[in-house]
């Protein structure tokens, strides 16, 4: 054995830079979810407004129905061991699907009789996403937010030139007539008759948006939200569904956000991004960040937030009448709420 105390101060010489590097390393990287703990959360909506209480028990039941098949879509992915990706992008789908949602089909009418449709994803690893605004053709918005993500060095495409990406990307197309149903037609015909400034201001109010966050098994948060935005709206108005921070945002270090409500509010706030600020630099949990901004910073009826935190929590908080909602996690949660 060398018992040279000269040679064992040069070993550790040799060796302080490697040690100090690889606690540098730790100390930058964000808290690691263990994987082994097979733990995975998922939260759903289908917009927020005001819903009254009293609507026929079969409207009731069917809004619980589609938001208990498109739960039990995620839940199936993420209890395969799916990624999070995957499953916020297949419950936007299936919500994009389903005429009861202000999505896709089912979209509401703009003061021009036309649908003019967003979404946006976004993947917690690597703060990568994609948005997509003013889709007229495009029959699953979030699919196409998604290979913006992946399939192209940009993060936003809008109108035409979003369009023409839908070419290359070869994504299914249809006529816009597609997305009409004869609710939301009459829903634009009121509207037309009633334009009045309190009407138009009772229509920022009414807001229906779908989205889904996740958290995997490997640790992974995801967010995706998607709207047809708002009935009888002009001038190519945008909310805040398609900008990232605002309407959507996921980060591994806090948590994954998809909000609904009046989204002019949103943007201004940057309401997604700041629930996840007020955790990563306050060290507020997602509960008392999610409480915070739409309880004290927004007003009331401004809408809700659906949230999954880094460690599996789940937050849904609204401050509108009711939030079209639902919940599953690896612990057995399975639940659907309007109120």
């Amino acid at each position: 054995m060398n018992r040279n105390p000269w040679s064992q101060i040069l070993l550790l010489l040799l060796l302080f830079p490697i040690s100090l590097a690889l606690n540098a390393q730790a100390l930058s990287a964000p808290p690691a979810v263990s994987a082994t703990s097979a733990r995975w959360s998922l939260a759903i909506h289908g917009g927020a407004g005001t819903i009254p209480t009293n609507i026929p028990e079969a409207e009731k039941e069917q809004y619980l129905v589609s938001l208990r098949a498109a739960l039990e879509a995620g839940k199936a992915i993420l209890a395969g061991g799916g990624t999070s990706l995957d499953a916020v992008e297949t419950v936007v789908r299936t919500l994009e699907d389903d005429p009861l949602f202000n999505a896709c089909k089912g979209a509401v009418f703009t003061h021009d009789g036309t649908h003019e449709l967003d979404a946006a994803i976004m993947d917690g690893r690597d703060l990568s996403c994609g948005s997509v605004a003013a889709l007229t053709t495009v029959r699953n918005p979030i699919s196409l937010a998604r290979l913006v993500m992946e399939k192209s060095p940009h993060v936003f495409m809008v109108g035409t030139g979003a369009e023409r990406f839908a070419d290359e990307m070869r994504v299914p197309r249809v006529d816009p007539k597609y997305f009409d149903t004869p609710r939301r037609y009459e829903q634009w015909q009121a509207a037309l008759k009633a334009e009045t400034p309190e009407k138009a201001e009772q229509e920022k109010k009414d807001k229906d948006t779908v989205g889904a966050v996740a958290l995997d098994v490997h640790g992974n948060l995801a967010a995706a939200t998607s709207t047809g935005g708002m009935t009888n709206k002009r001038f190519g108005r945008l909310g805040d569904v398609p900008v990232i921070g605002a309407g959507t945002y996921a980060n591994n270090r806090t948590c994954a956000i998809s909000a609904t409500g009046w989204g002019e509010r949103f943007i201004r706030h940057t309401v997604a991004h700041d629930i996840s600020a007020l955790m990563e630099y306050k060290g507020m949990t997602l509960q008392q960040a999610a409480d915070e901004v739409i309880h004290r910073k927004l007003e009331k009826g401004d809408g809700g937030v659906i949230g999954v935190g880094r460690d599996g929590s789940i937050a849904l908080v609204f401050n509108s009448e009711g939030m079209y909602r639902g919940a599953a996690d690896s612990s057995g949660r399975f639940e659907v709420a309007i109120w």
